[in-house]
């Protein structure tokens, strides 16, 4: 990846909805030169897609963040348990008494309860605490 890349990739962070065009005069490059240079990046998985980011409040469904903590060695050899869970946005490992956070978006708060269940019951599992989100006032993924 070169500058023009880089910046090919800044410009879609910011609006992903953007005009080819456009990209192509902030970058400073031809219009066909930033189509075959974003075709390049999402063919080379760079670039793996587009997404709408709804705000909490106008998400169906209900979303949490579980803390846990594991008796594995190491936290990869827990992480197929999240692995299976189709709800599971994110799984990353964290520091203090926990050792991972899990961000879990579910249909209905019946369906979140299953996951949290689910995962109490895994006998590596030694310890869950679960923080559902109630709004969300900052959102700067993109």
């Amino acid at each position: 990846m070169d500058k023009f890349d880089k910046a090919i990739i800044n410009a879609l962070r910011q609006d992903a909805r953007q005009s080819v065009s456009s990209i192509a005069e902030t970058v400073s490059l031809s219009r066909s030169a930033v189509s075959e240079r974003i075709k390049k990046l999402e063919q080379t998985g760079i670039i793996r897609g587009y997404q709408v980011l709804l705000s909490e409040s106008q998400k169906e469904g209900v979303s949490a963040y579980f803390e846990i903590q594991h008796r594995c060695p190491r936290c990869a050899d827990v992480v197929h348990v999240f692995q299976s869970i189709p709800e599971v946005i994110t799984c990353r490992g964290i520091t203090g008494d926990m050792d991972l956070l899990v961000y879990v978006q579910a249909n209905s708060m019946r369906r979140l309860h299953e996951i949290r269940e689910y995962i109490d019951a895994q006998t590596d599992i030694i310890k869950l605490k679960t923080h559902v989100v109630m709004s969300e006032w900052i959102d700067n993924r993109g």
